[in-house]
């Protein structure tokens, strides 16, 4: 009887924003670093704060038959800016003495986002997964998993045998993209060869023009799916990256990775059909946003007439998912100045805050300073008399959306009021989080069915977390201004492959490279 395949399991999982600071080392440990056995030990966990598609492949393996796991590293931070370079290759140098110690392995998995940079590299995620090739032989299989929002370069697919990307924006399959690569996994085992294919192209879509649920980038991944369907298992994966824009590299742009079975021809003709139906509605990719000023008076209606249905303000231009510093005040202060009523706003990022609050105690009246450390260029500084409503640790389950059913760590946090009584209430939170789950509100006590504006610092993740209570037509994306700003005509790029489509409108594509 042969021995049960050893797979070896890691990942370094970071959204790098250029724009923002750089991620350091006590970014990653402050959120996870896994190293050995306590990869297991976490996956097993109920409610856990390693990524989904981890603990789902390893239940999946579990499930479909005997394997020795070969836990590495595995460690990720909240989207920031482009990784310290020096701790990025010192983690990759661990994974592979580790690698080494164990001895051969029958195969990789890796758990990555994809959009990662760092400060000395625009593709360390190609770098790594090269790096791991290179440490196991060309035969070995080596699986991904990255998020929709990847940049994908030539390093990442030569490196990989497949490449399998989330299909929903919100994010809600993280754990069917895992028990997916176990089973491509046990397939590659079992003699199946793999024979990817790459299209990538000059088409960089704002974020907010990138859900799935409807539009243009939904149609893509339900034309990808329906196509591997109906083409009767030649197809092993079919993956539409939308990429993410604000990483600001040579890689940028919407890309489409296929992977058939044996055969190369099938994949190309399915990436082909993809990326050229991409390109014929390119113009659908562009996304009007709500001025603060419309906002402002929205909320005031919604507020004075209960004949309205409540809305949902996006902070769009300040998310914390996209790299955003959770510290712009710009509508905060809009509708303060409005003396705005019935509103939630979740979640403002500032420990300074957040500890003023606690000293303070529930019930306490003080004037709020925030930002009195501005941490990012848009952080400005903005003083309102407040009263202290709710104060808790932080610690929370997730119940919905992306966060559903993970530990979530906010730090000590405060649910602050500003206004007369039923005027603003914000929550203040001490570790960046983007206000993705009503837990971010209910964790103080707070019912988001009796407000009739709820503002959130996310930018599509909210969607599937505040279905409950608003239909699409509820949800409004406000342009604030921010590090993950919508209207890329603003941002100041330096890497991005130009020209590039909306950016310059006469971009010119055609499938195989030509005008």
């Amino acid at each position: 009887m042969s021995s049960p395949p050893r797979i070896a399991l890691c990942g370094f999982i970071l959204e790098s924003n250029a724009f923002a600071p750089s991620a350091a080392e006590a970014d990653f440990r402050g959120r996870y670093y896994f190293e050995g056995q306590e990869i297991l030990e976490e996956s097993a966990k109920s409610h856990s704060v390693m990524p989904m598609e981890m603990s789902a492949f390893v239940r999946a393996m579990n499930a479909t038959g005997a394997w020795a796991p070969v836990p590495l590293i595995l460690t990720g931070c909240q989207p920031w800016g482009p990784v310290d370079s020096v701790f990025f290759r010192r983690t990759v140098d661990g994974m592979l003495a580790l690698l080494e110690e164990a001895g051969q392995v029958d195969g990789i998995f890796i758990a990555n986002h994809g959009g990662m940079t760092a400060t000395e590299d625009h593709d360390p995620d190609g770098e790594m997964l090269e790096r791991l090739r290179e440490a196991v032989g060309p035969e070995v299989p080596v699986i991904a998993t990255l998020d929709l929002h990847a940049n994908i370069s030539e390093r990442m697919v030569a490196a990989s045998d497949v490449i399998v990307g989330y299909q929903t924006n919100p994010h809600v399959d993280m754990a069917e993209r895992g028990e997916e690569a176990a089973f491509l996994m046990r397939l590659l085992l079992a003699g199946t060869r793999a024979r990817a294919v790459f299209v990538r192209l000059p088409l960089v879509a704002p974020s907010v023009a990138l859900l799935t649920a409807s539009g243009p980038y939904g149609e893509l991944m339900d034309l990808a799916q329906r196509r591997k369907r109906e083409m009767g298992g030649a197809i092993l994966n079919a993956s539409v990256f939308g990429g993410f824009a604000f990483s600001d590299t040579p890689k940028n742009g919407l890309a489409v990775v296929v992977t058939a079975r044996d055969e190369e021809a099938p994949a190309l003709a399915l990436a082909e059909e993809i990326a050229g139906r991409a390109w014929a509605e390119r113009s659908r990719f562009k996304k009007t946003l709500t001025s603060i000023e419309d906002g402002v008076k929205l909320a005031l209606r919604t507020a004075a007439d209960p004949g309205l249905p409540p809305v949902i303000f996006s902070d769009a231009g300040d998310n914390p998912g996209g790299g955003g510093g959770g510290d712009t005040p710009y509508l905060l202060k809009a509708l303060t100045e409005a003396a705005a009523r019935g509103v939630l706003y979740g979640s403002f990022f500032d420990p300074q805050l957040a500890a003023k609050a606690h000293a303070q105690g529930e019930g306490a009246t003080f004037t709020a300073v925030f930002n009195r450390e501005q941490r990012t260029r848009y952080g400005e500084r903005f003083e309102v008399e407040a009263r202290v409503v709710s104060l808790c640790d932080g610690e929370m389950v997730g119940r919905r959306g992306i966060f559903a059913g993970r530990g979530v760590r906010l730090g000590p946090s405060a649910v602050l009021e500003i206004g007369a009584e039923d005027g603003i209430r914000v929550v203040i939170i001490s570790a960046r989080q983007q206000t993705a789950d009503p837990m971010f509100f209910e964790l103080f006590g707070l019912d988001i069915a009796e407000a009739r504006v709820v503002c959130v610092k996310s930018r599509g993740h909210f969607r599937a977390g505040f279905d409950l209570w608003f239909a699409p037509q509820q949800v409004h994306e406000i342009d604030t201004p921010g590090l993950t700003s919508p209207v890329l005509e603003r941002l100041e790029w330096r890497a991005l492959p130009r020209p590039v489509y909306p950016l310059d409108e006469d971009t010119r594509w055609a499938p195989g490279g030509g005008d």
